[in-house]
């Protein structure tokens, strides 16, 4: 609960948006993924649930977790693959900076 309200996970909505961040059509995924334009518009209007396959592929595709997905992990993921280990540690110590500046404590 956050505020008194209760917070509902909605799978649809949270692929929704994770396709919409990446500025992709239903189309472009599917094409992508291998899969029909009617399945992904059936995972984002929970009609339908992927495969544990197609689950993983979509982690890779949004470039986030499997567990942010299923809505068992709340927080946001930047992944750095792609990245030299400089541009990699450039990144690690801009967030360490943000964390100090913000006094926000890391998660066990």
């Amino acid at each position: 609960m956050k505020g008194g309200t209760v917070v509902v996970y909605d799978f649809g909505y949270r692929l929704r948006e994770l396709r919409e961040r990446r500025n992709l059509s239903q189309s472009q995924v599917a094409a992508h993924l291998n899969i029909t334009r009617s399945s992904i518009s059936n995972y984002e209007n929970n009609i339908a649930y992927p495969s544990t396959d197609v689950l993983s592929r979509l982690s890779v595709l949004y470039r986030t977790t499997t567990d942010y997905i299923l809505g068992l992990d709340h927080r946001k993921v930047i992944v750095l693959d792609g990245l030299d280990p400089g541009q990699e540690k450039a990144i690690e110590d801009i967030v360490e900076i943000l964390k100090n500046q913000f006094k926000i404590s890391s998660r066990l």
